[in-house]
């Protein structure tokens, strides 16, 4: 049983007592590492086509610029604003002071407001859902991946100290022993979530978190620790305070995580095998095995990892391991990964049963398993990485949030982006509909579905994980479309949600192929379809936001070739071939 410390605090709450699932943040609480952030003059890069923007009819606001009186030092940005470093508490939107606000923005800013969690008096998150007419479960905890869009909100908004607090909480969450049943996580698993129980009695706070042993399947969450380095790099990015990643704790937490998924094993490939349930989409839905999002957010993650690692000893060395798989998983993705109509009739015409290193159907896919709905959804223009790829296995089916952080990433080529771009845009219909955005296309229905999610009565056709729409991903898809240069595609997403979040009272997802119903089981005052309109609202009237969750393109990891096609190279003893197709010149790597 983990140990408990007694503070002065009123609550509500019933406290409660489970073994290994109650972790107690440290009395001292970190308190030299909740100093205020230092300022360091940093330059902000845009990463996007200036041009594109002449089209929004948005105009950006004037800044408003804050002195706080604990600290102010303030830091101009090579865009000729300030960075006031911190502000005291989580206030009124700044941007309500300078112009006329949105009714839906001013709306969402107080429902926002009304879902932070706090502890020992400082704020060190935000609660999943906000709604009293169902059963809570575990809606009232703080979920890592649920905070991400809430910690960008603040932070651009200027408001860093509750992230530093949650990036901070999370980090002591990690230290601790960790198990489900007799069998002991890795020391870098990142929790799924916290919740802070309140005893009035006893007059005490404790957090307890859950690393997988209360969801749904006891699988552990893949994705939390790469979301927990990606915040910290925006946080960072920012703030210009780098004071945080550098302390020893940041350090060795970035490390660990990394540990999880860099050593050695039976892999042949550079992608992570997980199991069905382990990121974002929580219940069995046939994405075990490499899924896109895991690949994409651990490509992200492992970028932001070498900004934050110092250059020490024990820094480089992690670095250089990340480099090498860097190299090898940005060839894996885009060579095998990626789909456009003609690599989707070279799958097409494959032979199978190949032997030896100069086989060009690699995985043994056989071509009678591609699924007829691909040749009629995948556009002239146009193509996406596909949902996964293990042997004999191809899932064609579209990842919303996979792709879109394979844009900011810079997985994507700047041609693959600009496709993906095309794909949507094309398809704006069957992924966007009315209500953004098709988690994944197309549902599965029928027979695929009871055999692939075992009946699952959520995932029903159309509904939730299986072809649901979910408003928290208009955050990523406007990133990417403004990094892609298409910031009108993102307007037109965002005037479509905004015509009926707030009236149906921030669903947690819609229904239906167009999703024009409410979901079923959907929560209302969901904080992350909350936060993620506000983040893709305040992006796309500031388009210099996108610096702290965009990454630029890293040429030395460039394939040197006009399309990703290189199911059609082999490599012998290091070297590469060309083996018949007329694409030129051949992939190589510095």
């Amino acid at each position: 049983m983990s140990p408990t410390f007694e503070v002065p605090q009123n609550g509500n709450a019933k406290h409660q007592e489970s073994n290994s699932s109650i972790f107690e943040i440290g009395d001292s609480d970190l308190s030299r590492l909740l100093e205020r952030p230092r300022p360091v003059n940093i330059e902000r890069k845009r990463s996007f086509d200036e041009r594109s923007f002449s089209e929004l009819s948005i105009s950006s606001p004037p800044r408003q610029f804050y002195r706080n009186s604990e600290n102010s030092s303030r830091v101009f940005d090579s865009l000729g604003g300030i960075h006031s470093p911190a502000r005291s508490g989580v206030s009124t939107p700044r941007s309500f002071n300078c112009v006329e606000t949105h009714p839906v923005v001013a709306e969402a800013w107080v429902s926002l407001q009304r879902s932070i969690v706090h502890f020992r008096g400082q704020p060190v998150g935000t609660i999943a859902a906000l709604d009293h007419s169902t059963e809570e479960l575990n809606y009232d905890q703080v979920f890592l991946r649920d905070f991400v869009p809430s910690a960008l909100a603040f932070l651009m908004n200027g408001e860093p100290e509750i992230v530093k607090n949650f990036l901070l909480k999370t980090l002591r969450l990690q230290s601790w022993e960790k198990k489900v049943d007799n069998f002991t996580l890795g020391a870098g698993v990142m929790p799924a979530s916290f919740k802070v129980l309140h005893d009035p009695v006893r007059n005490y706070e404790t957090i307890i978190a859950d690393f997988g042993e209360c969801a749904i399947g006891r699988v552990a969450p893949v994705d939390s620790g790469f979301w927990w380095i990606i915040l910290l790099r925006a946080y960072t990015k920012s703030t210009g305070d780098t004071s945080l990643a550098e302390l020893p704790e940041c350090q060795r937490g970035i490390r660990l995580i990394l540990t999880l998924c860099l050593s050695e094993g039976f892999d042949t490939f550079p992608t992570l095998l997980c199991a069905d349930g382990c990121s974002m989409i929580d219940r069995r839905m046939g994405v075990y095995g490499y899924p896109i999002e895991i690949q994409a957010l651990f490509f992200m993650a492992l970028r932001c990892a070498l900004l934050l690692l110092k250059q020490d000893e024990e820094g480089k060395d992690c670095a250089d391991r990340i480099s090498k798989r860097l190299h090898a998983l940005s060839y894996h993705m885009r060579s095998y990964f990626w789909l456009d109509i003609k690599q989707l009739n070279d799958i097409y015409r494959y032979k199978t049963e190949e032997y030896s290193h100069t086989a060009v159907n690699k995985f043994n896919v056989m071509p009678d398993s591609l699924p007829d709905w691909v040749f009629d959804f995948m556009p002239t223009r146009g193509g996406y990485f596909i949902g996964n790829v293990s042997p004999a296995k191809m899932d064609f089916r579209w990842f919303c949030l996979g792709n879109c952080v394979a844009i900011l990433s810079s997985l994507a080529t700047p041609e693959q982006a600009s496709a993906i771009m095309d794909l949507i845009e094309s398809r704006w219909e069957e992924l966007v509909g009315e209500m953004p955005l098709k988690i994944c296309y197309p549902a599965m229905e029928n027979h695929e579905w009871r055999i692939v999610t075992g009946c699952d009565p959520k995932n029903t056709s159309w509904s939730y994980h299986n072809g649901g729409s979910w408003p928290v991903l208009l955050w990523l898809l406007t990133a990417a479309c403004i990094k892609s240069g298409r910031p009108q595609l993102a307007r037109r997403a965002i005037e479509l949600a905004e015509s009926r979040l707030l009236k149906d009272h921030w669903p947690e997802y819609y229904d239906g192929k167009l999703g024009r119903y409410v979901g079923k089981q959907a929560r209302k005052n969901q904080t992350w379809s909350i936060a993620g309109y506000l983040v893709a609202k305040m992006m796309l009237e500031d388009p210099s936001h996108l610096g702290m969750i965009s990454l630029e393109e890293d040429k030395q990891m460039k394939p040197h070739m006009k399309r990703s096609a290189s199911w059609m190279f082999v490599t012998t003893n290091g070297h590469h071939e060309h083996i018949g197709l007329s694409i030129e010149p051949t992939v190589s790597f510095p």
